[in-house]
């Protein structure tokens, strides 16, 4: 599958270990970067904090999303993503457990482009991001460079 960084932003390490063997079992070799809150996860996408050397200019081609975060929600980081021109666009998958309606509403209020129950057996887990990986790694287009990130001859 094409390089790109994958943003998996999950404070359970028994989810995010399920998510990397998942990715793994699907062929998917792209970076994983993992935030397990969602204030690290602003810092990670807006270089602040730990993360103020990193070139912003360097963002996940994914954004893999869980709702309850500590710190800062997953809501929340999805809604400062879309209020900043540098990551509005990014795509966002929210990956949860949750299956609560007013979670799903809120998650497409807020901006992201998908809303994804995990599953509790792994079998169908692995295959729902196998399915993810396919479509936003391989068959998603992403977007074009910005007019001022492309450099006049």
């Amino acid at each position: 599958m094409k390089a790109g960084v994958i943003l998996l932003v999950e404070d359970s390490p028994k989810d995010e270990a399920l998510t990397l063997r998942a990715l793994k079992k699907a062929g998917i070799t792209n970076e994983v970067v993992v935030m397990r809150d969602g204030a690290e996860a602003l810092d990670y996408l807006f270089c602040a904090g730990a993360f103020i050397d990193r070139h912003p200019d360097d963002l996940p081609t994914v954004v893999l999303m869980d709702l309850s975060l500590p710190k800062i929600s997953g809501l929340e980081v999805v809604k400062r993503m879309r209020a900043d021109n540098r990551t509005r666009l990014l795509p966002v998958v929210i990956l949860t457990s949750s299956d609560e309606e007013r979670d799903r509403l809120e998650g497409y209020e807020v901006g992201a482009n998908s809303y994804v129950r995990k599953p509790v057996e792994f079998g169908q887990f692995a295959s729902a991001v196998t399915q993810l990986g396919v479509y936003w790694l391989m068959l998603n287009q992403p977007l074009p460079p910005r007019k001022q990130d492309v450099v006049a001859p």
